[in-house]
């Protein structure tokens, strides 16, 4: 290891390093974390109506058929609010970039984005494949950029069985899909920055734009207010760092910004290490808790992960080999400083889990990562993915942050974010804080013991499934 993960438990500064964890360190007039997709879309729906020049999606899947705030029935579907769009403002050009991939393995609708739709049917609407990638590789970034004066990154994609409330009921009647289908409840996050920030950002989807079309934009120049009048800014005047991950492809280099990140976050931390991600199965990030798990003294470890695997591959690969970690960390706890749930809410016949797609790191109360990387070994070379990242500088920082994550634990406790700090800070432990409020039909559950001598390592040859690098086939 090259790093020793417990120096002791002063709060390291300067972690963010552009040319190594991060592309590049802009100042951000306003950000905010938005929990849950219901959050995200109305924000979204009220930017996208101020746009003049330029509206930017970057995804991994797009389904045109949502609707972003359908809880008010005369709500369009977002192809036809992005149709009206162009319609009314004449300078205003919309481009969708998807990963080709999305025409088998995402839950969106094909054919419209290999055929078109109807709403698409404009000269200022252009939807595009991105078939630029290593194979079985995916363009998994979720970006949108509007007129490079607000941007939006993190987990959740215009897509299907995305939207929710952060009241995550087991029945809500407007989490639907298109055809009426209902889906489980999910939780997800994804982050707002206004100013240098997001003019970082539209800079990654154009040129995210550019490596797949061959097409070169034009940065547009725009006035205004973008920021939703209802969201509260969660940081003013802040830098934010944006860390990507993309494969060596065509000419271009490797990136791999995001998994020096995931050291470095990890390694900085001397109190607590807050994790919310869909998947746990990368062996950088086992490494790493494992060695800071078996030291004498060492951060505490939350991790809130997805328990249900859709899919046979996706239980045999993510699910089997999330287990086998869990089992080694849990061997390495020798303080009992690790502590490993999924969420739950009230069922009508047993409890529900709420399925984590969320993809969120924060460390004590100095750093706070929100993005699109998966803790899997993909993300970390093979995929295309972009996170932004925050680091206290100041005290009013360092209070957002610890706000933002007892907001988020609070959600999942289904009590205050005041409550989770007062019982934080009553115990002194993030352990013992959120054991102490895990106490109702709403909670998080500790991952199944189950088979605590079985197997630790890798199952054999899935490697091949969720691989750091790109293939190499010969």
């Amino acid at each position: 290891m090259q790093q020793d993960l417990v120096r002791g438990f002063e709060p390291v500064a300067g972690v963010l390093r552009p040319g190594r964890n991060c592309w590049r360190v802009a100042q951000a007039r306003r950000a905010a974390v938005l929990i849950d997709a219901a959050d995200y879309f109305q924000n979204l729906a009220e930017a996208l109506r101020q746009a003049q020049k330029s509206i930017m999606i970057v995804g991994w899947d797009f389904d045109g058929r949502i609707r972003l705030c359908p809880q008010h029935e005369d709500c369009a579907s977002l192809g036809d609010v992005l149709r009206a769009l162009v319609e009314a403002r004449p300078e205003l050009e919309v481009r969708i970039l998807v990963w080709s991939g999305a025409l088998v393995h995402t839950p969106g609708e094909t054919m419209p984005l290999l055929l078109g739709a109807p709403w698409a049917k404009h000269p200022r609407i252009a939807i595009r494949l991105d078939t630029k990638h290593p194979l079985y590789a995916s363009h998994h970034q979720k970006l949108v950029a509007i007129d490079d004066a607000i941007a939006f990154c993190g987990g959740i994609d215009l897509t299907v069985e995305r939207w929710d409330t952060c009241g995550h009921e087991e029945v809500h009647p407007c989490r639907l899909m298109p055809d009426g289908k209902a889906y489980s409840p999910v939780h997800d996050v994804q982050m707002a920055v206004e100013g240098e920030a997001a003019r970082a950002v539209a800079e990654v989807a154009r040129e995210r734009w550019r490596l797949a079309t061959g097409e070169a934009l034009a940065v547009p120049e725009c006035e205004g207010d973008y920021w939703p009048q209802r969201l509260e800014p969660d940081f003013a005047d802040t830098p934010v760092a944006v860390a990507r991950t993309a494969p060596a492809y065509g000419g271009a280099p490797a990136v791999h910004e995001i998994e020096a990140l995931t050291d470095d976050l990890l390694a900085a931390a001397r109190r607590s290490i807050y994790i919310e991600n869909q998947y746990l199965a990368a062996s950088r990030v086992r490494r790493f808790l494992e060695e800071s798990l078996a030291a004498r003294r060492g951060p505490e470890v939350v991790v809130v992960v997805r328990r249900a695997s859709p899919g046979v591959l996706e239980r045999f690969v993510m699910g089997s080999n999330r287990d086998r970690l869990i089992r080694r960390l849990r061997h390495a706890d020798r303080h009992n400083r690790l502590r490993i749930y999924y969420p739950v809410v009230a069922g009508k016949e047993a409890p529900c889990e709420v399925l984590i797609h969320a993809k969120v790191m924060i460390v004590d109360d100095t750093a706070l990562r929100v993005g699109s990387a998966n803790l899997n070994n993909r993300s970390m070379g093979l995929d295309t993915e972009c996170d932004l990242a925050i680091e206290a500088g100041e005290e009013a920082e360092r209070r957002a942050i610890a706000a933002v994550r007892d907001k988020l634990i609070g959600e999942h406790l289904g009590v205050a974010p005041a409550d989770v700090a007062a019982a934080m800070a009553r115990h002194g432990s993030l352990i013992r804080g959120i054991e102490s409020c895990n106490r109702h039909a709403r909670g998080l559950r500790p991952f199944p013991e189950t088979d605590f001598n079985g197997p630790t390592e890798p199952i054999t040859g899935t490697d091949f499934l969720d691989p750091r690098r790109p293939i190499a086939l010969l």
